[in-house]
């Protein structure tokens, strides 16, 4: 794994690619950094000169002079300082922007079953908090330790121009503190790696706790859930701890060596001044004072910046995962799909969601344009797989599956799916507008047209009834109404996007009794003309179809008319009549 390495040199060369667009910025925030190091390494110079050759020599205009020099200086310091840091963190946020956009879209290309087996909480993380720490690269990390080494470098040369003797003290303690910073950034890093891991198990419970929050308080796991979150919060914690602990470590350690540098500089060259040796002066003992304390706290925070810079590409190693992944729906067709027909066939179609488990075992279907046909079986028949794999939400196995004569495969998949319109049984919507949950923000689809459609399949009334009706805000998952409320929308929703094939996958079977008439007016409404296939649950979609399926463990096993499949004494569909739906009639 890249984050063992001390600097994965892949991951940084793939993060710089980001950076092409924005080559001029990238070279302008190298200039402000060289400037930044030459502007401050002139300060203590300066005063030295100020020491030595003025105020010594009580000189009051050319101390003047050269305060007035260290004060432009310091000026330039900081409009440099300024600039570095507002362009480097520019920099950052724009090629944040751009990665999270690659990554949004290459997400939307998954089949449903990288969705499947990756935990919500870890794509958002990968999303939101992955991508933020690697702006942190260019904010806190590149550029802040290439400013420090330009820094770094200005004041070495600077030291050695001006007292040789005196810098070799400092040049002997600095390998200590870069063995030292060493071993502390191999830590950080290990112990960073540890919080990123349990920060995105913590995103994953909260964010399904908070998503599954009924079923927690309907069945009483409030105590144990919070005993669990208890359990994986601590362990964040503890990672967090481990990141204190070294830094509380290191930095006194730093501090003592630039304070042990400090005492040898002033003792050896205080010997030397008493000595009667004219090559140190004061003025380099007010200056070297300076100099230490800007060489080594640039040096001792490399190791919290390099720390920085590795979170970043530990997080960069987590969302390249993601964009590497090669689970997209295989987009190789090439027909642009016309206004379906709607001549369906199934030819002897395999699927297993789990590989040499299969769940359609060689399903042969056809389906006539504008018939309606109901498919009904026990729970795990395989009856909302073959929507799946009509839709390519998941690739079959083996067989074929042709809408008018061609494949699926060979029709583009976003004109496939825009004439195949679906009506779920667990609805989803935005927490936004009735309007654009229905319309999905397509700027085809009119306020006008969604009225008109609305009045037609005879829901206008109920939304209108609603404060604000068509800009009424539904809130996450569509909390304000009613599972009935739900569907009608979905129903509505199916209705606007003028689908050639339609599919209700048990749409109706969460449906409220006031809800029901409207829910039959608008199934009938949406069905006219159009080939439709339906996931059956209600008595009464299945006795209106023009076949039924029925399915047995991810076969077909009986298909006809609902009075033929009556006739056959003790067949699948017959037992299935009598177990659930004579009761519904009996009710």
């Amino acid at each position: 794994m890249s984050g063992a390495k001390a600097f994965d040199s892949r991951v940084f060369k793939r993060i710089m690619v980001y950076t092409k667009p924005y080559r001029g910025r990238f070279n302008g925030v190298i200039v402000w950094a060289v400037l930044l190091a030459v502007f401050a390494a002139l300060r203590p110079a300066l005063l030295k000169g100020t020491i030595d050759d003025y105020i010594s020599k009580k000189d009051e205009l050319g101390l003047l002079y050269y305060i007035l020099a260290m004060g432009g200086a310091l000026i330039m310091e900081v409009l440099s300082q300024f600039y570095f840091v507002y362009w480097a963190n520019w920099l950052g946020q724009d090629i944040i922007r751009d990665i999270r956009n690659k990554l949004f879209r290459h997400m939307f290309t998954f089949r449903m079953k990288y969705f499947d087996m990756a935990p919500v909480g870890q794509l958002v993380t990968r999303t939101v908090s992955d991508i933020e720490a690697i702006a942190k690269i260019f904010s806190q990390g590149l550029f802040m330790i290439l400013s420090d080494l330009a820094k770094m470098v200005a004041l070495l040369f600077l030291m050695f121009y001006l007292n040789w003797k005196l810098s070799w003290i400092v040049i002997i303690a600095m390998p200590i503190l870069v063995y030292i910073t060493r071993i502390f950034q191999k830590k950080m890093q290990l112990a960073f790696e540890q919080v990123r891991n349990e920060l995105s198990n913590l995103n994953t419970f909260v964010q399904e706790r908070v998503t599954g929050m009924k079923i927690v308080q309907l069945f009483h796991r409030e105590e144990i859930e919070y005993e669990k979150f208890r359990y994986i919060n601590n362990r964040h914690r503890k990672a967090w701890i481990k990141t204190v602990w070294y830094n509380s470590i290191f930095f006194p350690i730093a501090d003592m060596i630039s304070a042990l540098t400090l005492g040898c500089v002033v003792w050896y060259g205080g010997l030397r001044i008493l000595g009667g040796d004219t090559t140190t002066t004061f003025g380099d003992l007010f200056s070297y004072t300076m100099f230490i304390t800007m060489l080594f706290n640039p040096l001792r925070q490399i190791a919290d910046k390099f720390n920085e810079m590795q979170m970043g590409m530990i997080a960069a190693n987590r969302v390249f995962d993601i964009l590497d992944s090669e689970d997209q729906v295989q987009d190789d067709g090439v027909t642009e799909a016309p206004s379906f027909t709607g001549n369906i066939e199934f030819k002897d179609v395999h699927f297993g969601y789990i590989e040499n488990e299969e769940v359609i075992k060689g399903i042969n279907l056809k389906v006539k344009a504008g018939e309606t046909i109901a498919i009904v079986g026990s729970t795990g028949a395989g009856k909302s797989t073959i929507i799946n794999l009509m839709n390519r939400f998941y690739e079959i196995n083996s067989g074929e599956i042709c809408i008018d004569g061609s494949n699926i495969r060979d029709y583009r998949l976003e004109s496939l799916r825009n004439q195949i319109g679906v009506v779920l049984q667990d609805v989803f919507l935005f927490a936004d507008t009735i309007l654009n949950n229905i319309t999905l923000n397509n700027p085809a689809i009119s306020r006008e047209q969604v009225i008109e459609a609305a009045r037609k399949i005879g829901v206008h009334g109920f939304i209108m009834s609603l404060p604000g009706n068509y800009d009424y805000n539904v809130k996450e998952r569509g909390a304000m109404l009613s599972s009935g409320q739900r569907q009608l929308i979905a129903f509505l929703r199916a209705y606007v996007s003028n689908p050639a094939i339609l599919v209700l996958d048990e749409a109706t079977s969460s449906i409220d009794t006031y809800s029901e008439e409207l829910i039959q007016r608008a199934t009938e409404t949406i069905t006219k003309g159009r080939t439709s296939i339906v996931i059956a649950h209600r008595l009464a979609t299945i006795v209106n179809a023009d076949k039924i399926v029925v399915m047995d463990k991810g076969l077909i096993v009986e298909h006809g008319t609902h009075q033929q499949l009556l006739a056959i004494e003790g067949g699948h569909y017959r037992n299935l009549y009598d177990s659930q739906f004579l009761t519904e009639v009996k009710n």
